[in-house]
C-alpha cells in the first residue's frame, strides 16, 4: 500500500479526531473511508460542469497555504499571549489582507455561481459544504 503524508491543521485534525471517535473509527480508517466516499462520488457524478462554472469552482477553491495558514494561527497566537513584536504585527496585517482579499474574490465568484445556475446564493453554498460566517 502507498503511504501520504499529509500537513493538517490542529483544528482539521481534532475534527477528524472528533468525527471518527462518533463512528466508532480510528482517525486513519475514517479518513480512508471518507475519501473512498468521496471519489466513488465524484466518479459516479456525471460531468456536466460548463467551463464557466469549473472556473468558478476554481476562484472558490484558491486559498492560502498550509504554510501561510501555520503563519497567520502562529501571529494570532502571540497576539493573544501580547508576545507580538511590530515587525509581527505588520505581518499578521499582511496575512490578514491577503485573507480577505481571497474571500472577497470567493463571494464574487459565489454570486456568479449562483447567478449562472439560476439559484439563491445559499442554495449554491449549502450545495458546496460552505457555511456562512455567523457574526453578533
Amino acid at each position: 500500500m502507498t503511504q501520504i503524508t499529509l500537513d493538517l491543521s490542529p483544528e482539521l485534525e481534532t475534527q477528524l479526531r472528533a468525527e471518527a471517535a462518533k463512528q466508532g473509527l480510528d482517525p486513519e480508517r475514517y479518513i480512508l473511508e471518507t475519501l473512498h466516499s468521496q471519489l466513488a462520488a465524484i466518479q459516479e457524478a456525471p460531468s456536466h460542469l460548463s467551463a464557466a462554472e469549473a472556473e468558478l469552482l476554481q476562484h472558490i477553491n484558491l486559498g492560502l497555504s498550509a504554510d501561510l495558514w501555520s503563519e497567520y494561527h502562529t501571529l494570532i497566537e502571540k497576539r493573544h499571549a501580547e508576545t507580538l513584536t511590530a515587525d509581527e504585527h505588520q505581518r499578521l496585517i499582511e496575512l490578514s489582507d491577503q485573507i480577505e482579499a481571497l474571500n472577497v474574490e470567493r463571494m464574487q465568484a459565489l454570486v456568479q455561481l449562483a447567478t449562472l445556475r439560476q439559484q439563491s446564493l445559499e442554495d449554491v453554498m449549502g450545495a458546496l459544504g460552505i457555511e456562512s460566517a455567523a457574526y453578533g
